[in-house]
């Protein structure tokens, strides 16, 4: 069932465009002019919605601001040369978005509203996606429980939105990370796999340490030794030691990131040895020692890849050789941009075209 042309479309009487400067976006600056909105109550999905951009309106007792259930994706749209419109890996983000609303007891939004309704809104908001290199239209569709009760209590009520905003490059600049020891993003058995607003926020008060030592990001270890290492900051972490890339594998307190789905994917289509496994803190010094790691790098969807120049491990600073633009990395980020831009054959059906 599509649902494309039947939403209700209440069109902005006054667009925001003009005051955007997109060969200055920055990321997260801007949002587009509308937004979709459909509500869950007394056990069924309403109708939904898109709407001029606002606020909304919600009581101090809502549930989501009391007990956590707050739960989103992140995701983007391109304009191609040929003026269609691709969402890249809508159908993989959709899966992932329905694995965390089931682990914090969230009722399942219905594909139809989920990728028919993000269709509709940004062929609403198609002057919004930029043409500059290495920007796009970020997607945000998010889910809270909308509940006013202030019982503990799963809620049984909830809020979706999907809105988006133009976005220009991110990490522009190799990044210094620091492995942190001490403060943990996720414990085995949590919620770590899950995209869910308190990961989040749990993660800014060592990353604020972190940057007033001097770094910009930290690399996660695992909860229960420290020993290896898990995610960078916001993105999943990848290394090419020894000439492989490497990256931990996804669990329970690792997001599966899509772009790491994807740029492990092309490494295989580009004969790129790769390996997801264990990778110990120990086993970074070692590499280091012997000057054997070559690259490092967080992968997510803001940036693809965002490259590491320096490495904290136990009070020394470690260094990565000077990037190339031969590099693994941008092997993998160029093959991933020429797919989404519909300049290279989509073989693995991640485009999504209008």
């Amino acid at each position: 069932m599509e649902l494309t042309d039947e939403i209700l479309v209440e069109q902005t009487t006054k667009s925001r465009l003009p005051e955007v400067d997109f060969n200055k976006l920055g990321f997260g600056t801007y949002v587009s002019d509308h937004m979709l909105i459909c509500n869950y109550s007394k056990g069924q999905w309403q109708a939904p919605r898109i709407i001029p951009f606002g606020d909304i309106t919600i009581s101090p007792t809502t549930l989501a601001l009391h007990y956590g259930q707050s739960v989103f994706e992140g995701l983007k749209a391109f304009k191609l040369d040929d003026g269609r419109i691709n969402l890249f890996r809508v159908h993989k983000h959709y899966e992932r978005m329905g694995k965390s609303l089931a682990r914090m007891c969230m009722p399942h939004v219905p594909e139809e509203v989920f990728v028919d309704g993000l269709r509709r809104l940004v062929e609403v908001d198609k002057e919004w996606i930029p043409t500059q290199p290495g920007s796009s239209l970020y997607i945000r569709p998010l889910m809270f429980a909308s509940e006013a009760k202030f019982g503990v209590k799963i809620s049984d009520e909830y809020c979706f939105i999907i809105f988006t905003g133009p976005v220009g490059p991110a990490f522009s600049q190799p990044l210094k990370v620091k492995v942190e020891t001490n403060y943990t993003r996720a414990a085995k058995g949590g919620t770590g796999s899950a995209k869910c607003a308190g990961n989040y926020g749990g993660a800014f008060y060592p990353t604020q340490k972190a940057k007033e030592a001097g770094y910009d990001q930290v690399l996660w270890t695992d909860a229960r030794e420290n020993k290896f290492i898990e995610e960078s900051g916001m993105m999943n972490a990848m290394f090419v030691i020894d000439g492989v890339l490497v990256t931990p594998p996804t669990s329970d307190s690792i997001l599966a990131g899509v772009t790491r789905d994807s740029l492990l994917t092309l490494a295989a289509d580009l004969g790129i040895p790769h390996e997801a496994r264990p990778v110990s803190v120990a086993e970074l010094e070692n590499a280091f020692r012997h000057n054997s790691i070559t690259e490092a790098f967080g992968a997510g969807t803001a940036a693809i890849v965002a490259p590491i120049a320096t490495i904290h491990i136990n009070g020394i600073d470690h260094h990565l050789p000077t990037i190339n633009d031969n590099a693994i990395m941008f092997q993998l980020k160029n093959k991933m941009e020429a797919i989404r831009k519909g300049q290279d054959e989509d073989k693995h059906g991640w485009n999504f075209l209008f």
